[in-house]
């Protein structure tokens, strides 16, 4: 790390000395205001009111934000970047398979011609078996024909042993995705559930299924996912790490979990060999053995001719792709029309091969300046982390020693990787289907995820998202964090706007994933990423006392009237922890660089208003109510009106740059706000 720092140091300067060798732009757009508004009453209309009268929900959009507006620009751009290599008609390797891989998505007459043929003899193969023997086997085979099967399998690092991969096993077999939309019972839930039912008669009788084949399918399908989810971890359960980790040996899980064929799933998988895996939820697991041995062999029939036609509608016709679209699409999520195809095909691309666009796109569009500057950015940030790290009078000497040495660890990765992905391994065949060859991108993503990772040590150079995302992450068991080329970007950063405009905007970004190293979960991770509990006694529960405090705050905020329905505290504290942390932390350093040359009003806002405009436009947005509901179910994330309205409220400083008073709507009492970083 200190090899990075003394680089970093090297090739970029201080941003406050940047700002001051020329006249930088406020970077605030008055046109996304709206100044009708009060802001200490709707602080997320009066900043971000201007935007979304003029960015009006497309039908495409469940919901439609700057988050989307950049990847709509971007996506833009790596449509130009396909096409440019689509019209050189290539033969060279990854070159050829981008080209090949967008025209098999483009050809959406031939998916109509084909109609469900390529998917023809894995039903067939399904309703030839008359064993439960057989039919766990033929499960395990048709892994990458579109059956998740029950249960989930990845190669990740051990949170005990961070530096070594190990096999995790997880719940699954949820189509919905989650519990609660088999098990809720209030108004809106019950209407999706009971719609999910329709759907799947409506894609069953597409596939040539009689309307009694149909409905009893379907029965078979709602008894065994329900099945399932009763077992399963709730969203919330599935944040507690400690409670997500089981390791044991191979015999141990032959032993613990005998009603599954183990060796000849890790034997079909490429996984000879195995000694050890983690059981992330065992009584999933455990009710998925019973579920095998006790139901019928017709049923979990029924329940694989599911998983084959809904893990592929979208690369089959246009029948089975639209009525998929209908459900998924317009009654979970809100959105009324499709995509067009280019976008999907673009992003279909990009998904599989991110990493061999993503080289073209840094080349093209990320330029070497923007990247010195993030990284000078991203030092700032950690020393002010450091500097609220060393203000916090509850924490105990030897815990903020040992905070600090996990800060000093931080592994910073932005724009791109170092090294690229190798895709040689890929087969693309424009002769065969569209179906047919994402399932060799099936085995290719398999395969290549086995020959790096298993029984070998973590890789820390492998980066979880492409250069041309708009998004940010940290990762506890490798103690990075990484902000991707596609998030250095309009209103997130900008090489021409001045130190309030960047500190609140991406420099919060950085100081959100950073302090992620110290939120609920990430602070149970120590520098070397291994879960072990390294604060001072007592300080741990400090911190779950400070934490409730935004717990309770957000678990009372009403975020759908029409329904009554909250927020989900417990489910959001993480993200709403690096919020709040991400505020104080970028903050401090916007202090830090311009107390020496202090930047003057502009458009009427100071310094102070514009840093917090500046956050508040990150998240700028407009959300359908279906989006809302599904998405207070399922995302860790608050919505953006609320890590507005929500958050803010919280920070000291906003009271002071827009004179907030107990006379307006968003006003806390200083006792009632969390006090944490």
């Amino acid at each position: 790390m200190k090899k990075l720092y003394l680089l970093i140091a090297a090739v970029a300067l201080c941003l406050a000395a940047c700002s001051g060798k020329k006249t930088m732009d406020a970077g605030i757009k008055t046109e996304n205001l709206d100044l009708t508004a009060v802001a200490g009453d709707d602080f997320y209309q009066y900043a971000c009111g201007g935007w979304m009268a003029l960015h009006p929900i497309a039908p495409e959009y469940s919901r439609y934000g700057s988050f989307d507006k950049v990847a709509e620009d971007t996506r833009e751009q790596l449509k130009g970047i396909i096409e440019e290599v689509v019209s050189k008609k290539s033969t060279e390797g990854n070159v050829q398979k981008i080209a090949d891989l967008y025209n098999i998505y483009m050809d959406t007459l031939r998916r109509d011609k084909e109609g469900i043929e390529p998917i023809r003899p894995i039903l067939n193969r399904i309703a030839a078996i008359s064993t439960k023997e057989d039919l766990a086997k033929e499960m395990v085979n048709l892994t990458f024909n579109g059956v998740d099967g029950y249960f989930g399998m990845y190669i990740g690092a051990d949170m005990m042993d961070s530096k070594s991969n190990i096999l995790q096993i997880g719940q699954g077999g949820l189509t919905l995705g989650q519990k609660d939309y088999y098990l809720d019972t209030d108004e809106a839930t019950t209407a999706i559930r009971e719609a999910y039912k329709q759907h799947i008669v409506k894609m069953f009788t597409l596939c040539g299924f009689s309307e009694e084949e149909a409905q009893q399918k379907m029965n078979d399908v709602m008894e065994i996912e329900t099945r399932i989810a009763k077992a399963s971890y709730s969203r919330v359960q599935m944040r507690d790490p400690a409670a997500n980790y089981h390791k044991m040996s191979y015999d141990e899980l032959k032993a613990q979990f005998p009603g599954i064929d183990w060796n000849y799933l890790f034997t079909k998988l490429g996984l000879e060999g195995v000694e050890e895996v983690d059981m992330n939820q065992p009584e999933p697991i455990h009710e998925v053995e019973a579920l095998m041995a006790e139901t019928p062999v017709e049923k979990q029939k029924s329940y694989m001719l599911w998983q084959v036609i809904t893990g592929n509608a979208s690369s089959l016709n246009h029948e089975l792709d639209e009525e998929n679209f209908h459900f998924f699409g317009t009654i979970l999520s809100g959105r009324q029309e499709q995509q067009p195809t280019w976008k999907r095909a673009t992003s279909l691309v990009s998904g599989v091969m991110g990493e061999a666009i993503g080289q073209i796109y840094v080349e093209k569009y990320f330029p070497a300046e923007a990247k010195a500057r993030m990284e000078q950015l991203v030092r700032n940030l950690q020393i002010a982390l450091g500097e609220r790290i060393d203000a916090q009078e509850w924490m105990s000497d030897s815990t903020k020693a040992r905070a600090h040495e996990k800060l000093d660890a931080f592994y910073v990765k932005v724009g791109y990787p170092d090294k690229w992905k190798d895709y040689s391994k890929l087969t693309v065949d424009p002769s065969k289907s569209l179906y047919e060859n994402l399932v060799e991108v099936g085995k290719f993503s398999w395969n290549d995820m086995v020959e790096r990772k298993f029984k070998k040590p973590v890789d820390n150079t492998e980066w979880h998202m492409t250069p041309q995302t708009v998004n940010a992450y940290y990762n506890p068991t490798t103690n990075e964090i990484c902000f991707p080329a596609g998030i250095l970007q309009y209103p997130f950063f900008d090489m021409n706007a001045d130190d309030a405009f960047n500190y609140g905007a991406i420099g919060v970004v950085i100081g959100h994933e950073m302090t992620h190293g110290f939120d609920d979960q990430g602070r149970q991770f120590d520098k070397d990423g291994n879960f072990t509990d390294w604060w001072a006694a007592g300080d741990g529960e400090k911190f779950k006392e400070r934490a409730q405090v935004l717990v309770d705050h957000f678990d009372n905020i009403v975020v759908l009237k029409s329904d009554s329905l909250h927020g989900n505290g417990s489910l959001t504290l993480g993200e709403n922890i690096a919020d709040h942390g991400g505020l104080m932390v970028a903050y401090q350093a916007f202090k830090n660089a311009t107390k020496d040359a202090p930047l003057e009003d502009k458009f009427g806002f100071t310094p102070d208003q514009r840093f917090f405009l500046a956050y508040a436009g990150v998240w700028a947005g407009q959300i359908r109510d279906e989006a809302i509901r599904q998405l207070t179910k399922s995302d860790p994330h608050s919505l953006g009106r609320w890590r507005v309205n929500g958050t803010l409220p919280h920070i000291d400083a906003w009271y002071d740059a827009f004179n907030i008073t107990p006379d307006n709507a968003l006003y806390l009492a200083p006792e009632k706000r969390a006090q944490i970083w």
